[in-house]
């Protein structure tokens, strides 16, 4: 990866957020490599209205994905429900190929109302766009190019508004944010299915019913949370094709906290799509049913799910702020989601089945909230390139998704007799690359 690093200068307004001191981290060779400002703690207002965003987008963007572009695709292509995967893929790869992009352009907004709302307003804009063409569609084509502009739009809705945090939390209140985002995201889907389940006969309330929601909440974001003007913002190179490129790359050893943390969620998310990816027919396999015969204890079971998510979740994000604790919860989650999916590859009935299935959904809770958490801490050049590392991020999560389903099937055909899989196998696979997700994140050592 190229350590080079275009600098940016930044000439705070006179409104700017006092800072009430500051830290100076240092490369093994002594070189300055990062200034991390103490942030003042943000009020209830924010987190409150950053919580309801999040949500809103949720409802808006994954129900389409949870049951409306399902409902689409059997309307436009009856019985060809692969074509449903192709328009997923291909959105998840475009979001993949521009999000670092995106984020270099966001950090280098200047506007009157700061470098993230412009990026939050005109991705809300595109994404209510997309509705009307899911929603209208005449073929697949354009439903598939409809999704790809919901990812692009309320992707980068979405995205700008995790910046925001990067931006604005102080240390102290990152984990408890993050465990109420993550308790909002996780029943968001929940709220949209339900709503859009009235509407499954009229493709247009579909999906704008749930659109309007999104619009609702993050236009109370974006005009009651106040963001300084970035018009004074300064930079050292101008941006052009090359200087873009690298963008995508960063040197890991002038930053090796940040890639500590890249590889434990780029290996806990892996893990978690092998875990998940087959979830239907690793069921009707243990229980020896037909995977239609399954899709009810499936539902039951995520609904119970998301509750211990949201334990996990909040759970973790509080104490990790209480105990000011970041890395043995991260390897706590991992550890928990490991022993889940052990016992799910063991299980001899449905009792441990849902034992172990539940133990994931705890893993991931406190996963996904402390380690946003500790990412935030972690985060380099925070006041001029976070947009873009946040970008880098996302590749953490976009290529196990990605890949993961194609590599599974190798571990499911080892050993496997006749028509049988090897689940078991690839549930123990999938709780080791867990573990080691939760180990790697404690090489990390700027943070405790």
């Amino acid at each position: 990866m190229s350590p080079r690093h275009e600098k940016l200068q930044v000439t705070p307004p006179a409104t700017a957020f006092p800072l009430a001191s500051s830290t100076t981290e240092e490369a093994p060779d002594g070189a300055v490599i990062a200034e991390t400002p103490e942030l003042p703690k943000v009020g209830a207002r924010y987190i409150w209205l950053m919580v309801l965003a999040q949500f809103g987008v949720f409802v808006a963007f994954i129900t389409p994905l949870a049951i409306s572009l399902a409902i689409r695709v059997e309307q436009l292509a009856p019985g060809r429900e692969e074509y449903l995967g192709y328009i997923t893929g291909a959105g998840a790869f475009a979001v993949m190929l521009t999000n670092p992009f995106f984020g270099v352009f966001s950090d280098r907004t200047r506007t009157r109302i700061g470098r993230r709302r412009p990026w939050m307003l005109g991705g809300m804009l595109l994404g209510v766009v997309s509705l009307f063409v899911m929603a209208l569609a005449p073929n697949v084509f354009v439903l598939g190019a409809g999704w790809i502009l919901a990812q692009l739009g309320w992707g980068q809705t979405l995205a700008n508004l995790q910046i925001s945090t990067a931006d604005r939390l102080p240390e102290s209140q990152r984990g408890k944010v993050a465990g109420l985002i993550g308790f909002a995201t996780q029943i968001a889907p929940v709220f949209g299915v339900v709503m859009a389940g009235g509407f499954s006969g009229q493709s247009l309330l579909l999906f704008l019913v749930p659109g309007v929601v999104g619009v609702v909440l993050v236009t109370l974001f974006v005009t009651l949370v106040h963001e300084d003007d970035s018009r004074s913002l300064t930079f050292a190179e101008k941006l052009h094709v090359g200087a873009l490129l690298r963008k995508y790359l960063y040197n890991p050893r002038q930053y090796p906290d940040y890639s500590w943390n890249w590889l434990g969620r780029f290996l806990f998310y892996f893990g978690l799509t092998l875990n998940t990816t087959f979830t239907a027919f690793f069921f009707a396999s243990k229980l020896e049913l037909e995977v239609s015969e399954v899709a009810g204890i499936i539902g039951t079971l995520g609904a119970i799910g998301i509750l211990a998510t949201t334990m996990g979740a909040i759970g973790g994000g509080f104490l990790s702020d209480r105990l000011k604790r970041r890395r043995a919860f991260v390897f706590a989650a991992g550890v928990v989601f490991a022993v889940g999916a052990v016992v799910m590859a063991i299980a001899p009935d449905l009792p441990v089945l849902i034992t172990g299935s539940l133990l994931t959904s705890v893993g991931i809770g406190a996963f996904s909230a402390v380690d946003q958490a500790l990412l935030l801490d972690v985060l380099p050049e925070r006041d001029t390139d976070a947009g873009r590392f946040m970008g880098i991020t996302s590749f953490a999560t976009s290529i196990p998704q990605a890949v993961a389903p194609l590599i599974a099937p190798l571990f499911l055909a080892i050993g496997a007799v006749g028509d049988q899989k090897n689940y078991t196998l690839l549930y123990a696979v999938a709780a080791v690359i867990t573990l080691l997700g939760g180990l790697v994140v404690m090489r990390i050592k700027s943070v405790r």
